[in-house]
């Protein structure tokens, strides 16, 4: 049992928390960091709040031949906490700085107390009944800031000791002449020589239990606090598997997510298609062949978001994305078609790059559309994915398949482009145009709009 104690009292948060994740400690530790910055400038304060109480006050003609104790006690003190601060801000605190730390509180707090029999010319059992204790609480809370049970303990043992210690000296006539006991609460609040042993065991208690409950309290704070970064870190970790207007969306809904749930919106679907990729698979090693998606994918997705796009999925070298289905928007086919100018430009380059790096070129394979989607979650209920649905996204897939039919690389349908002019796009002068073309699995003719040949 007391090996437990021990363990907890001076390990490093205990047996639970050493088998969390290493980046969810490190969270916390950047936490606990911050809040030792914080302790450290609450030092600093106390500093002087106590130095604005004691300095001022007038002392007795002979007190310690001129000297001014409680001086020496506030300038060591505040040297301390100043290197003390410093050290916080350099992230060089180290577990027994902390404890010792907490004894220079109390040794600060216990020395004020000592000092004032002295500067009044009073015996030693006059300092058993000034206020200055009180300050132990406000030592004791400040421990709670590192949301660490056993620093709070640790600064309530060492306070119960302390106050232990300077009522043995005023009791033991140490400190001059044996104090008489009284059980006359009056008599011992209007004398400066008189005892109620009842008294300080009821200042020791008061401590013990404060101690006690901020420690509970610390520690079912700090429970929570783990759960908070552990669910913070899988969610930001998570967040990256989703589109971030997805995620967002996810975070801020009022209700929990259910599969079935879908809304009606205008968009725009775009697909991209890396050409070739499949046969290149089959050639290089996998780790070459995740390098090159990542490569393609670093360089394409973040254009398409940049233009308001929305990754809908991946889909092996494919990437579907909409426009005004996450968020509605006003704009959403001149969105597309600006994403669509951006996702070529940097195609041609890429290419370019791989041409001058002695690789194989490769070219991509575009389309987009407007239409009417259902957006919503699709799933089991276990397994959920947001996803669009409808006519729009089947005749971009198709649109996008038929590039090889027309020896292009991008093309959009003519309604869709016009829609997007009346949106805001700025089309490129000389564009062309093919009217009545017959996209495979579309039963009309449709004229198309060649963004890239």
């Amino acid at each position: 049992m007391l090996d437990r104690l021990g363990a907890w009292l001076f390990g490093a948060g205990g047996e639970r928390e050493g088998n969390l994740p290493e980046r969810v400690r490190a969270a916390i530790r950047h936490q606990q960091e911050r809040s030792e910055i914080l302790i450290g400038w609450v030092q600093l304060a106390i500093v002087g709040v106590v130095a604005a109480v004691y300095v001022p006050t007038d002392m007795a003609e002979d007190f310690l031949q001129g000297g001014n104790a409680e001086i020496w006690f506030l300038e060591i003190y505040g040297a301390f906490s100043a290197l003390r601060l410093l050290l916080a801000y350099r992230r060089l605190l180290r577990p027994w700085m902390l404890y010792v730390s907490v004894v220079a509180d109390i040794l600060l707090l216990m020395g004020l107390i000592f000092v004032l029999p002295l500067k009044y010319l009073q015996p030693a059992a006059f300092y058993l009944k000034v206020p200055t204790l009180l300050y132990v609480f406000l030592f004791i809370a400040l421990r709670a800031l590192r949301f660490e049970a056993r620093f709070v303990v640790f600064t309530g043992l060492v306070a119960v000791a302390g106050w232990i210690g300077l009522g043995f000296y005023a009791v033991s006539g140490l400190g001059g002449p044996l104090p008489a006991t009284t059980a006359d609460f009056v008599e011992y609040m209007t004398s400066n020589d008189k005892l109620l042993l009842h008294a300080e065991v009821e200042k020791i208690l008061a401590i013990v239990l404060t101690t006690a409950v901020l420690a509970v309290a610390i520690a079912r704070a700090r429970r929570l606090l783990i759960q908070a970064v552990t669910e913070g870190a899988a969610a930001r970790d998570l967040s990256r598997f989703f589109d971030p207007g997805v995620a967002n969306r996810i975070r801020t809904s009022a209700t929990s997510v259910k599969a079935g749930e879908g809304e009606l919106r205008d968009v725009a679907i775009l697909a991209v298609d890396l050409r070739g990729f499949t046969r290149l698979s089959t050639e290089l090693p996998p780790g070459e062949v995740m390098k090159l998606l990542q490569d393609y994918q670093g360089r394409i997705c973040p254009l398409i978001v940049g233009n308001g796009g929305s990754i809908d999925k991946f889909l092996g070298d494919g990437i579907l994305a909409s426009f005004g289905a996450v968020a509605p928007s006003a704009t959403p086919a001149a969105d597309a078609l600006r994403a669509a100018d951006a996702v070529i430009a940097a195609a041609d380059r890429w290419a370019e790059e791989r041409r001058s790096a002695g690789l194989q070129a490769l070219h991509i394979g575009m389309a987009l559309s407007a239409g009417r989607v259902v957006f919503g979650a699709v799933g089991d209920g276990e397994r959920l994915e947001f996803t669009v649905i409808g006519d729009a996204v089947n005749f971009t897939a198709k649109l996008e398949k038929h590039n090889k039919e027309e020896r292009t690389r991008a093309l959009t349908d003519g309604e869709t482009y016009a829609l997007a002019e009346r949106q805001g796009y700025n089309a490129p002068v000389g564009r062309e145009r093919r009217v009545g073309r017959a996209v495979g699995g579309v039963a009309a003719p449709v004229d198309i709009v060649v963004l890239s040949g």
